[in-house]
């Protein structure tokens, strides 16, 4: 079971790995996109669509599928052991798709806060001097409301004594 975590995690990484490197340049996907399509089928040069870049999620798991089988052929070939198992296979994809929608969560998180870094400066502005106006006039209504709520309060009656003290004063006791 450690092992299949160990994939895993390792996996994730590879896809972060891939994603990032395929958002830089994508010279693989157009090539093979040159050589399977014909030229009105052929993506735009200005296109940063990848393998795994702007894709959807069926197309990411096939492409990511066919690369694991490809890597597992030639690691058959080249040990004749049989190491890689289902739950790893299974594993190594998984992992690989978390890391690929991670990095994407990443990237589009960063652009979105490189767009709004000036509109959240403002709005933290903004913020900070309501919260003092609001504080200004919590202070302001809260010595009004002492002087009221001391209005109000009356003088607290002499402590009257216990029925225990009664009964001693009438000699009960």
């Amino acid at each position: 079971m450690t092992f299949e975590i160990i994939i895993f995690i390792a996996s994730i990484l590879f896809g972060i790995v891939l994603y990032w490197r395929e958002s830089k340049s994508n010279k693989v996907y157009s090539f093979f996109n040159k050589l399977f399509y014909s030229e009105e089928l052929q993506m735009k040069p200005g296109s940063k669509k990848g393998f795994l870049y702007q894709q959807s999620f069926l197309m990411r798991l096939v492409y990511i599928g066919v690369l694991f089988l490809l890597g597992i052929v030639i690691l058959r070939f080249i040990i004749p052991i049989d190491v890689y198992t289902i739950q790893l296979f299974i594993a190594s994809i998984s992992g690989t798709l978390v890391g690929t929608y991670l990095a994407n969560f990443v990237f589009k998180s960063s652009e979105v806060i490189d767009e709004q870094s000036d509109s959240f400066v403002d709005v933290v502005k903004d913020t900070v001097e309501k919260g003092k106006d609001f504080i200004k006039d919590l202070e302001t209504k809260d010595t009004e409301a002492i002087q009221e709520a001391k209005k109000e309060i009356k003088e607290p009656d002499a402590p009257k004594k216990s029925a225990r003290q009664r009964l001693k004063d009438k000699g009960h006791l």
